[in-house]
């Protein structure tokens, strides 16, 4: 043999991921072909037979579908109801209520964090762009500060909250509790919310001449929208019922006599289920065929996230086929960098390629071999895991980033303060969630 088998799998593993990142950057490929592609080439390098691949990749692919596949639906369908009936909008003007206009900026970031738990952050930033463009002209605040302060608040909580795609992924590729997730993502997701709204203010403040022309959204337009209470209570149920589910479930005591109802209805599918029909309930007169396209819609959308997180967790099986974790245990440095390793990985990947998702999608295939090694093989340390890939998976966004394309156009924005405050932005809230993670494991470990 011309090389070992130590250097044959990190070969292959080298090949994979530059080959996933110059398809979706140089030459634009959809990441599920990427992906395709690249455990082929991974395989075929790492020594496996065409056989054994397939076999692989239609597991990986299969397994992760069974338990993530409703999830994804229903979560994006629940996304799009609640902006096509108002309620997104009643949330964020509820919202700017509570907070008061001098700390308007404030109250445009904290709405991005709420709208974003069931809008993926580039939906919710089209749907607030209105609101966001009158904030801007009634306060007179430069566009670039409150642009990057709304898109910080809407990335924090979709890079580290389930349904949002990438978390939900690397929890299920990990098999690390929902419920937990949530509960620890919310914690985590204030301090990365926080740092991008301080730097949003401070650096922003530098670009004063920038202006937006989106159109407004007035106080008139809020006029006929659902009730405050109806708009917030299909976001916050389903959330609650999940939470519930996971603090009870971690009560020995109590856990052993819980109904089975209980544990149902906590479970996250049935709970955005019940998400999506109170969303269904909010007053809303919906045109013939409407309500039908929309979920076609949210099919539509749903299915080409779910393929790229199918064929990231056939990497993963490849991975795993090529049992890379024997061939680098004896790396001490690996074992010693526990929580860093899978930021670190995922943070690589997000800046290489820009996609959040497939980041930490491809970061959770490869860290998954590794977590024994990392001290983080247990359900608290699988726990941790998944928000360390969380947080890297924020820095750093940039030109290649579709995201950060969504808000300079939508907020007509130049590239220079896009660059100099939501990129930065971006890796500070990258830093600022990962030191969130480490300090919770403080505790947890």
């Amino acid at each position: 043999m011309l090389v070992s088998p130590f250097l044959s799998v990190i070969l292959a593993l080298g090949t994979g991921i530059l080959l996933i990142i110059v398809l979706s950057t140089r030459y634009k490929m959809h990441p599920f072909f990427s992906l395709s592609l690249s455990c082929l080439v991974t395989g075929w390098i790492g020594g496996l037979d065409t056989t054994s691949i397939l076999t692989a990749m239609k597991e990986g692919f299969g397994k992760i579908m069974s338990s993530l596949g409703y999830i994804i639906a229903v979560g994006t369908a629940l996304g799009m109801v609640l902006q096509s009936n108002g309620a997104t909008t009643v949330m964020a003007a509820t919202i700017l209520k509570w907070v008061g206009r001098r700390r308007s900026v404030l109250a445009v970031s904290l709405t991005g964090f709420m709208v974003g738990l069931p809008i993926f952050c580039d939906s919710g930033f089209i749907v607030l762009s209105g609101l966001n463009a009158s904030m801007i002209r009634k306060t007179a605040t430069p566009a670039i500060v409150m642009s990057a302060a709304l898109a910080t608040g809407l990335y924090a909580v979709h890079c580290f909250i389930p349904p949002h795609p990438g978390i939900t992924s690397a929890a299920g590729t990990l098999t690390a509790d929902f419920g937990w997730v949530i509960l620890y993502g919310l914690i985590v997701a204030v301090p990365a919310m926080l740092a991008g709204y301080g730097w949003s203010v401070w650096k922003g403040r530098q670009f004063p001449d920038m202006n937006s022309n989106s159109s407004a959204v007035t106080e008139e337009t809020l006029q006929g929208l659902p009730p405050k209470w109806l708009s917030f209570i299909p976001v916050l149920v389903p959330i609650s019922l999940i939470a519930v589910k996971a603090i009870l479930t971690n009560i020995p005591d109590i856990h052993t006599s819980l109904p089975g109802a209980v544990l149902i209805i906590g479970d996250p599918s049935v709970a955005l289920s019940a998400g999506l029909l109170l969303a269904l309930l909010v007053p809303k007169k919906w045109t013939k065929n409407e309500l039908g396209k929309l979920m076609n819609q949210g099919i539509d959308k749903a299915g080409g996230i779910l393929v790229i997180i199918g064929a990231g967790a056939a990497f993963g099986a490849i991975i795993g086929a090529l049992k890379i974790q024997d061939h680098l245990a004896g790396i001490e440095i690996l074992n010693t960098m526990g929580l860093l390793f899978p930021f670190l990985v995922t943070a690589i990947l997000k800046t290489a390629q820009g996609s959040s998702t497939v980041a930490i999608v491809t970061a959770a295939s490869i860290v998954l071999p590794f977590l024994s090694g990392l001290g983080l093989d247990s359900d608290n340390g699988r726990i941790l895991a998944v928000l360390a890939m969380g947080a890297g998976s924020m820095a750093v966004s940039h030109v290649n980033d579709s995201y950060f394309w969504v808000i300079a156009n939508f907020a007509d924005l130049e590239l220079k303060p896009m660059l100099r405050v939501f990129t930065v932005a971006s890796l500070l809230m990258a830093v600022a969630g990962f030191l969130a993670v480490y300090v919770l494991s403080l505790f947890l470990l």
